[in-house]
């Protein structure tokens, strides 16, 4: 949610680090961590909420940095929720399953760290020395070389001292001992009229369903990558969005940051769009194997057009995928809730699409919302009902009235909304937006149903 680099709190003299004290749960430990505890090491804190994409965008980077520093380095996530349903532990401990999270992360789900440490943005990393003092910080996502060359200064003076513990941290890890499943947190679901073609997000795979659900093919060898190729080795890594053009399988390769295209025919994957570099703020457009993407999310095809959620600079892209060209269709980049012209308009993560005619929905998932764009030659942005950026929950009704929490997909039947209690699902009645709420049984967990 914080699109720049830039400093938390700045103070000339040592700041004593606040103790971890309110979180109420840890995960990835067998008990709760303390500073005190942890004299020695080098502590990197990670405040963050799991439907923040920038948050996402980082845990490659602290994967990294734990990767870099094995002995010297405890990275600590603080996860103080932005919205009500992600301050379930089970609910973050899913996500951790998800998102392969190794670190031990608190449930800060009263903000009572996060007040500690003066926090105001998501993502925020905070270096606490060995001695127990702040000395870094900062929001925003980006800027590992930064962390890397600080998090080495820091270990250098006081390995120099004698005062570096290398003693091994004891971790709970909560992805042992998980059962495989068929599918593991799959994302998006295309249905044609004899098969069901699902993202199935976690075993970085495509799998090809009868609408009975028999499983009849898959797509990639189920390792994370960015292979082409055929079937049993071209490689997702956490492949989402779908959409068919001709008889091949478009994909949104999410954390590759690619645009793929799957030829049953052939049996083969090829990479449409995208370099496999997340993009580091606003790109213009180009032949499209040459042009870096930033966390595609969805697709939607009209004719030889194919619309793209870009949730990472908050925009919807366009691709003519017949000349293999993209631009950027609709967006300024700033997140917030905006409408207007195509230019003008702002959209926080998008991460649905659905097309009618000359109108294409998006579900805005940041701003909890579900956004119209009416086509050429309008080219104009409208909210049709939800609420914003921080205006979320649970209500019926019309227009603004209407309360979502992190609308995450939309289609011809309606949206997903993920972290509604009891699994309820929202449906848009009409274009006018009457929205009516179904209570069934299913206890729906992060990831098991985005679509």
């Amino acid at each position: 949610m914080a699109d720049e680099e830039r400093p938390v709190d700045e103070a000339t003299s040592p700041i004593r680090a606040p103790e971890l004290s309110g979180a109420v749960a840890w995960l990835n430990v067998p008990a709760p961590l303390s500073l005190k505890a942890l004299r020695g090491k080098v502590v990197l804190l990670d405040f963050w909420t799991y439907g923040c994409i920038n948050c996402i965008h980082i845990v490659p980077d602290l994967q990294k940095l734990e990767d870099r520093f094995p002995d010297e380095l405890v990275v600590i996530g603080v996860h103080a929720a932005k919205f009500t349903n992600e301050k379930a532990t089970e609910n973050i401990r899913q996500i951790i399953r998800r998102y392969g999270i190794r670190h031990p992360v608190a449930n800060d789900a009263e903000f009572r760290i996060w007040r500690a440490y003066t926090v105001r943005a998501w993502p925020s990393r905070v270096i606490i020395d060995p001695a127990g003092y702040v000395v870094g910080a900062a929001s925003g996502e980006g800027n590992y070389e930064g962390f890397e060359q600080a998090i080495a200064s820091v270990v250098s003076v006081f390995d120099e001292r004698g005062q570096i513990d290398r003693t091994p941290l004891a971790l709970t890890l909560e992805h042992e001992g998980v059962a495989e499943t068929p599918l593991m947190f799959p994302g998006k679901v295309l249905a044609t009229a004899d098969r069901l073609y699902v993202s199935d997000s976690n075993h970085h795979q495509i799998a090809v369903m009868s609408h009975d659900g028999a499983v009849l093919d898959r797509v990639g060898a189920g390792t994370a990558g960015r292979r082409d190729g055929d079937f049993a080795v071209a490689e997702f890594h956490v492949p989402q969005g779908l959409a068919m053009i001709d008889g091949r399988l478009w994909v949104a390769d999410t954390n590759n940051h690619l645009i793929r295209s799957v030829d049953f025919e052939r049996r083969t994957v090829t990479t449409e769009a995208g370099t496999g570099v997340q993009c580091t703020w606003r790109e213009d457009g180009g032949r499209a194997t040459t042009v870096a993407l930033n966390s595609p999310w969805d697709l939607a095809v009209n004719g030889s057009l194919l619309f793209i959620a870009m949730a990472g600079p908050h925009q919807i892209w366009m691709m003519e995928h017949t000349r293999g060209i993209l631009w950027p269709y609709a967006g300024s980049g700033q997140e917030a809730r905006l409408d207007g012209s195509i230019e003008s308009a702002a959209f926080a993560q998008p991460s649905g699409l659905a097309l009618d005619d000359s109108v294409l929905y998006v579900a805005d998932a940041e701003s909890n919302i579900i956004r119209a764009i009416d086509l050429p030659p309008t080219n104009e942005v409208r909210t049709l009902a939800g609420g914003d950026l921080f205006e979320f929950g649970d209500e019926d009704g019309k227009g603004d009235a209407v309360q979502y929490t992190s609308s995450m997909s939309c289609g011809d039947f309606g949206i997903s909304n993920l972290g509604l209690p009891q699994g309820e699902v929202r449906g848009l009645c009409d274009e006018r937006i009457q929205v009516a709420m179904l209570r069934h049984s299913l206890d729906l967990m992060p990831g098991e149903l985005e679509c």
